[in-house]
């Protein structure tokens, strides 16, 4: 049935899940992998630094094609998200049904879109003069992201890119709910895309903030972090499932702009950002199960969130880093982390309860609070009252935190 009603209140359910990243394509194989604590998507390549090789979470699968209607649209960006797509198709089309084509927003994050596309085309013209056949800029523009997915589905309703770098995504998440509780839209697809590409790659190196060893998340040796790509796509809806839903139980966001690239070594800002998601659940934190951290195997920022955890979870919680999984997937991770914790509470995907575990050399630094890190025994507590966090933090103080919940 289509619908105008404008409906207040906050509540919303992530009903459908589609993703790709290092650990593979598709909620089964990125979930047995996750679980595992595989690490082994995480190569060594030639060609993203100029001189030695990268450590990199590349997708191995093969992607779709963008079709030739969107032909200045192709880029691997766009080809990441029509993989992850292509998993809830089938949900998607029940909600244009239901709700018609009007009534169904597109917000996605980003950082880099086609960049990649861009880097070829031009070194193609420093060499030849001229730029090469199919290139076109809309490949690389950062704001093109969602409007392409609107377009591709034949939607009408909003369509929204959010560039602000690590928390795109879960900014993307937030202005979704905003868009339903506003009554804009009657389901959103939300998530965040990125892709591989020099200009990411060589940008952290420059910063000293990549390692070419795996990342080791909160341990005295951590050494930076390895760039990653991969897609994850939610629809969200107010309207609950059938059987056993999983609820957005609530959002915090700050914004502490203590530095361009560095985190406020006060930690205020996540701080704010996890208590005002506790408080907009109407949650305790020790009703918290897990948190997964963004935990970017930087020293700066890995200093900044234990000191964060350590003030807000005072009783400890079990909590992993999973980037040594993917690699820092950038306008994608929020949503990529987030969708770990949403596998975390499906009982289809997850039997055994298991939490993502905390993969690193087990070496503590001990000018760092000890947190409770998980290991592969590690579970999730009964069903009644359980919530997981999922915390992003980026560049320019920008900072958002997640609870989801498990609603019936």
């Amino acid at each position: 049935m289509k619908g105008t009603t404008i409906r207040t209140g906050s509540a919303c359910y992530l009903t459908a899940l589609g993703l790709v990243n290092a650990l593979g394509r598709g909620k089964a194989e990125v979930a047995a992998r996750l679980f595992a604590g595989d690490t082994s998507g995480l190569v060594l390549e030639e060609g993203w630094l100029p001189q030695r090789a990268a450590r990199v979470g590349a997708v191995a699968s093969e992607l779709p094609r963008v079709p030739s209607a969107w032909a200045h649209d192709d880029s691997r960006n766009h080809r990441l998200l029509l993989a992850a797509l292509e998993e809830i198709r089938v949900e998607v089309d029940a909600a244009i049904d239901r709700y018609g084509r009007d009534r169904i927003g597109v917000i996605l994050g980003t950082s880099t879109s086609g960049i990649a596309e861009g880097e070829k085309a031009v070194e193609y013209r420093a060499t030849h003069g001229a730029w090469p056949d199919g290139y076109h800029y809309r490949q690389q523009e950062i704001g093109r992201v969602a409007p392409f997915l609107a377009e591709y589905l034949g939607l009408h309703g909003p369509a929204l890119t959010v560039s602000t770098a690590c928390t795109a995504s879960g900014r993307a998440l937030a202005s979704a709910r905003n868009f339903l509780a506003a009554g804009l839209c009657d389901a959103v697809i939300v998530g965040g895309v990125d892709s591989l590409c020099r200009l990411t790659v060589g940008g952290f190196t420059a910063l000293e903030s990549t390692s070419d060893a795996l990342m080791n998340p909160m341990s005295r040796n951590r050494r930076g972090i390895n760039v990653g790509e991969g897609a994850a796509l939610f629809v969200v809806s107010r309207d609950a499932p059938e059987g056993v839903a999983i609820a957005l139980m609530g959002i915090g966001e700050s914004s502490d702009a203590h530095h361009i690239s560095a985190p406020d070594p006060t930690a205020s800002g996540a701080i704010a950002a996890m208590r005002q998601a506790l408080a907009d659940a109407h949650t305790t934190p020790i009703e918290v199960a897990y948190v997964n951290l963004h935990a970017t195997a930087t020293p700066k920022n890995d200093e900044m969130e234990s000191r964060a955890m350590a003030e807000v979870f005072s009783g400890g919680v079990a909590c992993s880093g999973t980037k040594p999984l993917t690699g820092h997937t950038l306008g994608a991770a929020a949503a990529t982390e987030l969708a770990f914790c949403w596998l975390s509470l499906n009982d289809q995907w997850n039997p055994q309860r298991r939490v993502p575990p905390h993969r690193w050399d087990f070496e503590r630094d001990p000018a760092l609070p000890a947190l409770r890190l998980a290991g592969d025994d590690d579970r999730l507590p009964a069903r009644t009252l359980q919530r997981v966090m999922s915390n992003s933090f980026a560049f320019g103080g920008s900072n958002i935190s997640v609870i989801l919940g498990v609603a019936s």
